[in-house]
């Protein structure tokens, strides 16, 4: 029961990690329509800046804010060079741009910080345990990183739902032309609303910092988890994302624990041991499957920024 329970807990982390990632993701192509490739680079971007300035300075809170700012300006850059040429063209054309975008960001991390991968410590202020209940103690850093994330996805639905900005974001979504007409600067907009999805994943690398190693390409696995969450809560829904995350987290991370074990009971250990970590693997995309089967547009298959 105590595994279960920590287990239960890190599923929640990876989910966190994953919302953190895909709610900018789900935004950006629910609203502006662009399926961008490049947006696992923005976490390995984030993830670089805060282990360097967090190394240098030795505070690993101002690495963290480091990360945020550096997603957001590689976001913003790269909105106002290459997706506003992209937001009419199709979707064909989206994912030749964004995938050379990865190759070009993987080879500039490279030549900035080789291939050596870094590896950071945890925050000292955040570098003990708690026990959730008695005798299943929790590294306090697991838990700042899910109550952040739920944070982060209360103050993203706020933002959407019920103010001005998250308004015009939603009326931009679906009719572009006309809120432009009303004067709203809707090439301002959008970048900003970019730079927004950047500093999520930007943060989401921060927090992965400490957890794993820092290396080029880190961006790309995260981003098939990333799309597998967008499909599965719904294109455009940040509840759908948050429930989609935590999802795909838990099935994840419950199936690599306990799946073997389990099939053990019915097989010989060899061939538990072999079909459990396969099925382990393949357990995120069997749920997906079964998703898209039921409700073929997702869980939440709403209006954008829902």
């Amino acid at each position: 029961m105590l595994l279960f329970i920590e287990q239960i807990l890190n599923g929640l982390q990876l989910g966190v990690f994953l919302f953190l990632v895909s709610a900018g993701l789900t935004l950006i192509f629910g609203i502006m329509g662009v399926i961008n490739l490049a947006h696992g680079s923005l976490y390995m971007i984030g993830a670089y800046t805060c282990a360097t300035v967090s190394m240098a300075s030795g505070s690993y809170w101002l690495g963290f804010l480091a990360a945020g700012l550096a997603a957001a300006l590689a976001g913003a850059l790269m909105e106002v060079i290459l997706m506003r040429r992209l937001y009419r063209r199709d979707h064909l054309d989206q994912v030749l741009v964004t995938f050379g975008l990865i190759l070009f960001v993987n080879e500039a991390v490279t030549m900035i910080w080789g291939r050596t991968p870094l590896f950071m410590d945890l925050p000292q202020s955040l570098s003990g345990s708690v026990e959730i209940v008695p005798g299943a103690p929790y590294p306090v850093y697991r838990l700042g990183v899910i109550l952040a994330g739920l944070a982060g996805a209360v103050g993203l639905w706020f933002l959407i739902s019920k103010t001005r900005i998250g308004m015009l974001i939603r009326a931009g979504s679906t009719n572009r032309e006309m809120v432009s007409a009303l004067g709203v600067d809707i090439d301002r907009l959008y970048t900003l609303l970019f730079a927004a999805g950047a500093v999520l994943a930007g943060l989401a690398g921060a927090f992965a910092g400490p957890l794993v190693s820092v290396q080029v390409g880190m961006g790309e696995s995260i981003l098939i988890l990333a799309f597998v969450v967008v499909v599965i809560g719904g294109i455009g829904s940040v509840r759908g994302a948050l429930v989609g995350a935590i999802l795909v987290g838990l099935v994840d991370t419950l199936g690599r624990a306990f799946l073997r074990d389990f099939l053990g009971l019915f097989l010989p250990p060899a061939e538990a041991a072999g079909m459990g970590a396969a099925l382990s693997s393949m357990g995120i995309y069997i749920v997906m499957a079964l998703v898209l089967v039921i409700r073929p547009k997702g869980l939440f298959p709403v209006a954008a920024g829902r």
